[in-house]
Formats: structure tokens, sequence, C-alpha cells
């Protein structure tokens, strides 16, 4: 076919000099479009000549199989040779030959196209119309040519294109080849390796993503990740920033994932396209379903299924989003999935990407479990603390009460009340001997039986033996310092098991402590507790301590003791019980250096 090969060799050196021709001279481009368009009307038609010619050509011994062997291999020659990217497709738009002109402008390596949906290389809103280009060639065999634009590997080229129906020697279908002249990107130099596969570039992404890792590990480690539920959007805004267009978190509660968090695009306006995706139901997402089926994660170098994240009201969401490469991976052990997608213009993720994003999924699913963990323990942390301690201090006739309590390095043991008893009121201070949600447990039983039972009980000495009786009984092995005081007009009869005895302020400013003593709570079945009856006039004011505060020590490790807090109560003589509080926990403050390990309570009942 020498009359073949003499025009494909001037299509050659025509096309190398409409390319210097643009480089010489890229201020006057119509010359060179109007050019460049007869051209590919030349490729086509040579194309078309090349098909009759091997249509026609006799049959040669050896048998059908062979003389179509020939012809394959013969078409391949030329395909190869073209000097313009020409791709084949068959009736889906699936790649099944590809030039290596076509593989250079897309910047691809040769054959990584071939089984792809070619459609998806096109602009988003041109590609309803290739589709109808292609089936229309298909169906009336007419050749059809127009404008688009293709986007592989962040290139992007508006292309002239020509599509011409054919049939291929042994292929049972028709096929159609396309023609696509770039006619505003330059295509690169012959032989020009890719940037993305040069040594640097390589070791520029690899210490990126090892930056990624060493980033989101530090944001996931943050106290705050732990007392706020900002994991999640942290993670995904870091994502969004550098490494895709789309980032989305869908996290599984109650058995099924729910659509958490979705960050789009920053460079354009999207705020309804957001509110789609968000709104879209995981659920319906089959990749979303099969990574926390198989617990391990998908990448999509191209998508060539635009229906694998669902659907939204204007069509697929991976359409409408312009995708043009995803990676979906499991957040931790199936507590959700993360889901990253670039669009058409930039490099499509890697398997190298996958791995990198599966060590992030499993990073952000242990932070999430630990937050939960955490939040669940912190919830049960102030369901106790609330056990122990008022929300409010109700008014006692003829009194005004003041207390502040401050909660220790650890889940608090410490109690104090104020509740009604027959006919007046009473109130109760104490903590079990430990840390932790156990002696917070023992405390706040101690607290409720207390409460309880002076409702029957007229003498606190009585309700306090009651109540050991019960601890003793609940075989808890923890023992509990506890005092309570029930008010009789200005007389306060008070029992003590073990606590540290009460302080009476005096309005002149002198202190004098009761007398207190008694064992504690929950040693043994037969409690011993000191009872002691103060009178408390208007102008005195009653005031009760935990251990944690006396036993607060400073930088030199002493403690801050009972008559430091003598010294402290006389400097508050004629204060308020408010004014009281505050002015102790002042001084211990200063004294400790603000450092609390236990818990500090401070109550005040002053008569008015």
């Amino acid at each position: 076919m020498p009359d073949l090969e003499h025009a494909l060799d001037a299509l050659t050196q025509r096309v190398s000099s409409l390319r210097e021709a643009r480089t010489a001279y890229p201020a006057d481009l119509a010359p060179t479009l109007d050019a460049a368009l007869a051209e590919l009307d030349t490729a086509v038609e040579l194309l078309a000549e090349a098909h009759e010619q091997l249509r026609k050509a006799p049959k040669r011994g050896g048998g059908k199989k062979d003389g179509t062997q020939r012809e394959l291999k013969l078409l391949r020659q030329m395909l190869r040779a073209f000097p313009v990217p020409v791709i084949v497709l068959d009736g889906g738009g699936v790649v099944r030959r590809i030039n290596p002109e076509t593989s250079r402008m897309l910047g691809s390596p040769d054959g990584y196209l071939v089984g792809r949906s070619f459609p998806l290389l096109v602009d988003v809103s041109r590609r309803a119309a290739f589709r109808s280009h292609l089936t229309s060639v298909l169906q009336t065999g007419q050749p059809s040519a127009f404008e688009t634009r293709l986007a592989h590997q962040g290139r992007t080229h508006t292309v002239q294109v020509a599509l011409t129906r054919v049939t291929m020697p042994g292929e049972p279908q028709q096929m159609v080849a396309v023609v696509a002249l770039p006619t505003e990107v330059q295509l690169p130099e012959p032989g020009a390796r890719r940037p993305e596969q040069s040594d640097g570039a390589l070791l520029i992404a690899a210490a990126k993503r090892q930056d990624l890792l060493v980033r989101m590990a530090g944001l996931l480690l943050d106290e705050q990740a732990l007392l706020r539920p900002v994991a999640v959007p942290r993670a995904t805004r870091l994502l969004a920033a550098e490494w895709a267009d789309w980032v989305i978190a869908d996290l599984v509660r109650n058995g099924l994932p729910r659509r958490s968090v979705v960050v789009g695009p920053k460079d354009h306006p999207v705020g309804e396209l957001v509110r789609q995706v968000e709104s879209a139901d995981p659920a319906s997402s089959h990749v979303v379903l099969q990574v926390l089926e198989r617990g391990s994660g998908l990448v999509h170098e191209m998508v060539d299924d635009e229906t694998l994240l669902g659907f939204c009201p204007d069509g697929p969401l991976l359409t409408v989003m312009g995708a043009g490469s995803m990676v979906c991976v499991p957040i931790g052990s199936g507590d959700g999935a993360l889901t990253l997608v670039r669009t058409h213009d930039r490099p499509p993720f890697t398997l190298a990407d996958l791995a990198v994003m599966q060590e992030v999924g499993m990073q952000l699913g242990l932070a999430v479990r630990a937050q939960s963990s955490f939040q669940s323990r912190s919830r049960a942390a102030d369901a106790l603390s609330a056990s122990v301690a008022p929300r409010n201090l109700p008014d006692v006739p003829g009194y005004e009460a003041a207390a502040v309590y401050h909660p220790g390095s650890s889940v608090g043991a410490e109690f104090y009340d104020v509740f009604p008893v027959s006919g007046s009121w009473g109130f109760a201070l104490g903590g079990a001997a430990g840390k932790g949600e156990e002696a917070a447990s023992v405390s706040a039983m101690v607290r409720g039986g207390l409460r309880v039972l002076s409702v029957w009980e007229s003498d606190p000495d009585l309700v306090m033996r009651k109540v050991n009786e019960a601890l003793v009984a609940q075989g808890t092995g923890m023992f509990v310092m506890a005092v309570a005081g029930f008010v009789r007009g200005r007389e306060i009869r008070m029992a003590s098991a073990g606590h540290h005895p009460a302080v009476l302020l005096q309005p002149d400013g002198s202190v004098r402590y009761a007398a207190g003593g008694g064992v504690p709570l929950g040693i043994a079945p037969e409690a011993e507790t000191g009872v002691e009856t103060l009178t408390v006039c208007t102008g005195q004011t009653l005031v009760l301590y935990s251990e944690g505060l006396i036993s607060s020590r400073n930088d030199r490790g002493e403690p801050y003791g009972e008559e430091r807090l003598a010294d402290v109560l006389g400097r508050c003589a004629g204060q308020s019980p408010s004014t009281v509080v505050k002015a102790v926990e002042a001084d211990r403050h200063a004294f400790s250096g603000g450092q609390v390990w236990d818990e500090i309570v401070v109550f005040a009942l002053r008569g008015v």
C-alpha cells in the first residue's frame, strides 16, 4: 500500500509544521487552527481509505484466520504510525485501541486507557453530547465532528474530534474511530518523560504522604479531639486542603452508614451541590457498602461507573461532582467510610494514595473510638459528680448557706448535700476513701442513704448508724468519712463518722473547732460516731470542709492544715457564707500554686 504510506508520511510532515507554526506564532492561531481542521479531515479520509483497502484485499492461503491476523497486525502498525491522536471505541464507548500519540497527549502510559470508558475523559458539560454523537455515528454510518474538552492526569485539552464508524477484522460489532486534534494545548515533545515519573517527583510525593500521616496523627491526638466531636471535621478539612476536591465521611450509626461531613471544592460556589451530597443516603452507595463489607479500601483511578456513590436530584453524584478518580477506605474497623474524589483536571489517585488513605482511615477510626469512649466516661463522671453535689443549695429558714466544690484529678468521691428532714432541714458532707468511679458510686450511695433515711429519723446519729449497716452489708470494701447535721431552730445536732471537725466562726473573728470524732462508715457493723449539739446564733458561721482542703500542699510539700484554715476564717468575720468559702478557696489556690489533686469541698452555714 505505497500510496497510503506516502500519504501518511506527508500528513506527518504537515502536522509537524503546524506544531512549529503554533509555537512560533502563538498570538496568530486562526490560520493554524483552520489548517489543523483540514488535516483532521484528511486523517479521517485516510482512515476510511485504509479500511476500504483492507476490506477489498484478497484473502491469501492459510485460511481466514491467518488473513484476519495479518489485517489486524497491519491496522495496529498504521494506528501506531498515525501522527495525530486516534482512539478506537466499541459501541459502548469503551477504549479498544489507542495509539502512542493519544497517550502522549493525555499523559498516560501506553495502553493504560484500554478497557476504560472514554466518555469519562470528556468534560462533564459535553459528555451527554459526545455519547449522542457516538450513537448517531454507529447507527447512521455518517461521520461526525465537533469541539469538546478532554481531561486526564491533570491535563486539559480543547480538541476537535472526528468520529467515523469502522468494522474491525475479527470483531463481530462495529467500532468507532475517534481522531482528536488539540486546538489549545500544545502536545509534549515526542519522547519526553512524564514529570510524575521522575525520581524527584516520586520522592516529593512520598514525602507528602508521610507528612500527611504525621500531621493527621498530631491533629487527632490533640486534647480537643477527645473533648469535643471535632476529629472527623478536622481530618476531612486537612484532606480537602491538599489531597482531594471532595472529602466525604460516613459514620456507622445503629448499624447503618450516616453522612457525617462533606467538604467540597473552595474555588467555585458549590453550596447547593454540597447540600445535595450531604442529603444523599450513603446506604445507597455501592462503593461505601462494599468498603464497609470488605473492610478494605478501593481506588478507582478512572471513574468508569458514575453511579458508585449514589444519586441526587441532578443525577449520579459522581457526574454532578465532576469526578475523575476516587478512593474510598474504611474508618477504623467498621466505624464508617472515608471517600475522596478528584475532578478530571487533577492527577488521579493511585495505589500509593490508597495505602496512605487506609492508614488515615485507621487513625481516624481510633480517634473516633477514643472520643466516644472518653465522652462516655466523661458523661459518667459528670453523672457521678452530679450525684455527689447538689446543683443548687435550697433556702434554710433562719440561715444563709454557700458551698464551693472543685473536682480533683480523677472522678471525685467527696459529697455534700442540704436536704429536708422531718419538720426542718439537714446537711451532710463526706467522702469515700479512694478515687475513681467505684469510690464516687459509694459516696453517692451514702449521700442518698443519708437523704432518704432522714425523712423518717429525727436524729442524725440514728441515720448514720443505719447507713453504716447498709454499707457493711453491701461489702464494697470501702469506708466513708462523713458528718451529718439536723437544724432545729438555732441548734444543730451533728453526728460524725471519722470526719474532720466543723469550725464555728464567731462575729469577732475567733474560731472554735467542734469535737468531731467517730469511726468511718463501713469498717464495722456497729458504728462508732461522735455526736455533738452546737448553737449557731445570728452572725455566727458554721464551716465544714473536706480532706482535700486540709491535705493540699505547697511546692515545699507542706500541708495546708487546720491552723491556716483558722487564720483565713478569722479574717472573714462578719462576711457572708459565699464570701467565706471563696476566701478559703482563694487562699488555698495561692498556697498550692493552683494545683488540685483531691476534691475540695467547703460548706458554710451562717445564722441570720
